[in-house]
């Protein structure tokens, strides 16, 4: 902000005893909106509490390994081809074997970790084509040599399943969090915390929600409005501004959720397209796939509709500070400009993030040539598009009813303009009319409104002089404190 601005958000050091009084007075109106709506969600979350138990589950992890089958990390040495049947047969060394007739199969020399002599691993013909290994690369292999049976059967006794991705993974976790945190700050930190307790919440209480068969639509609307209100608090502070964003995302997310039950009734989301879903739908009873779905769509919105509903919030809270006897139709209108933009901007974020995450499933639909209106109500991307839609349609919504509620908190503190501000203000229009000579007068009416405060005269001291002043401002190491502070700003 400029170096005249009289609020801080992160403090309240610069307000004047009326505003401190307002912000108190919306902390109590919001409070009694907001503490019955969270203790309901709490007994809600203790009776929908999972118990935690997988009885009547049937699943066979495709990690657990047969008796003297294991699975070993190692770093490959070389990278060679060769044929498939003369490797896996004849046993014969891939660098020396002649030409064979049949297919060609990739090989990875690997040093195994835990020590020994390099091993042969058999590489995935979909991964030595669309990514392939190279010499340095760690993987993660199926260690067939001690199975009963290995060398009988002539199959391969060393097989590739992963990359071994732990160190790029935690230097880009690293690097993210001191980014956040370097930019941020102490914000940015308590921000990373509320999202390590979201997921906390999602993983405890969500997905063994869903694995017992809750309700869907209860179990996503009480988990995230959970997450929402330990995030925003956690964050943002506990202030008059967090606590509208947190009603605007409440109402937010209560439209997402009635569009997405219609939605995933209405377009029979079933999930059918995917072998994920598949899987859970055959392991227990219990599980529903809609719901599964159901619950998805309402969280994906999460992050982008809390984006939008802070944003909203602070933007009619900055704009009353600095204007406070603005009528509230024109409050509104101001804040909602802001909003448009903000409307245009995120609705373009929800469909690339989305498109971004389908694009191998688009890409088949292009080669497929279909129609373009068979491929996006296809189960392949019926899915999407619909999370998509629902999503955009909460957000947008949740704009304008979180700017009506924050225009409505702040008229209702019941706050007026001092005399000293009212003159500041009406000599910033002056400065501004002015050009570029009236910044020094806009600068020094702004300090001048500050210091006189409520109930002081209208109009400069006689005393003041407000160039001299402005001089100090730029120079002095008061001016210096000045313009760190509102560089904070």
């Amino acid at each position: 902000m400029g170096a005249g601005h009289l609020h801080t958000p992160h403090g309240q050091a610069d307000l004047t005893p009326a505003a401190l009084a307002a912000r108190k007075k919306a902390n109590v109106i919001l409070a009694a909106v907001l503490i019955p709506l969270t203790l309901l969600t709490l007994v809600a979350m203790a009776l929908l509490w999972p118990s935690g138990s997988k009885e009547g589950i049937t699943l066979a992890s495709p990690y657990a390994a047969a008796p003297g089958v294991t699975f070993d990390t190692g770093k490959i040495q070389r990278v060679v081809t060769g044929s498939c049947m003369d490797a896996l047969q004849q046993g014969q060394p891939v660098a020396d074997a002649g030409p064979q007739q049949g297919s060609e199969c990739t090989f990875a020399f690997t040093n195994p970790d835990r020590g020994g002599n390099p091993v042969k691993v058999v590489i995935n013909p979909d991964v030595a084509k669309s990514h392939g290994v190279k010499p340095g690369d760690n993987i993660r292999y199926l260690n067939l040599s001690k199975a009963q049976g290995a060398d009988t059967h002539g199959a391969p006794a060393y097989v590739f399943v992963d990359f071994v991705r732990t160190m790029p993974i935690i230097f880009l976790a690293v690097l993210y969090a001191v980014v956040v945190i370097a930019v941020a700050r102490w914000r940015g930190l308590r921000a990373l915390i509320g999202l390590v307790g979201a997921y906390a919440v999602l993983v405890s209480f969500m997905l063994p929600g869903l694995v017992e068969g809750k309700p869907p639509l209860l179990l996503a609307l009480v988990g995230s409005t959970v997450i929402m209100i330990g995030v925003l608090y956690f964050a943002h502070g506990f202030s008059a501004r967090t606590s509208t964003a947190l009603l605007g995302t409440m109402f937010g997310l209560a439209i997402t959720a009635l569009l997405a039950a219609w939605a995933t009734d209405a377009a029979n989301l079933a999930g059918v397209g995917s072998h994920d879903s598949a899987t859970l739908a055959n392991i227990s009873d219990n599980i529903s796939i809609s719901g599964i779905i159901l619950c998805g769509l309402i969280i994906s919105g999460l992050g982008v509709l809390n984006d939008v509903t802070i944003t909203q919030s602070s933007a009619v809270w900055e704009l009353w500070e600095l204007a406070p006897e603005t009528s509230a139709r024109q409050l509104f209108t101001s804040a909602m400009r802001i909003g448009r933009d903000h409307i245009a901007s995120t609705v373009y974020t929800i469909a690339f993030a989305y498109a971004g995450a389908a694009l191998p499933v688009l890409i088949l639909v292009m080669l497929y040539e279909r129609p373009l209106g068979d491929a996006l109500t296809s189960a392949e991307l019926s899915e999407e598009v619909i999370r998509t839609l629902v999503g955009s349609v909460g957000l947008v919504l949740a704009i304008p009813v979180t700017t009506l509620i924050a225009v409505l908190v702040v008229k209702a503190t019941g706050m007026r303009p001092a005399a000293g501000r009212a003159a500041t203000e009406d000599t910033l229009h002056k400065g501004a009319d002015a050009g570029p000579a009236g910044a020094a007068v806009i600068d020094a009416a702004l300090r001048e409104g500050a210091a006189a405060g409520a109930g002081a005269a209208a109009g400069p001291r006689p005393d003041f002089d407000g160039a001299a002043a402005a001089g100090a401002f730029e120079t002095g190491p008061a001016g210096r404190r000045g313009r760190r502070a509102a560089d904070r700003d």
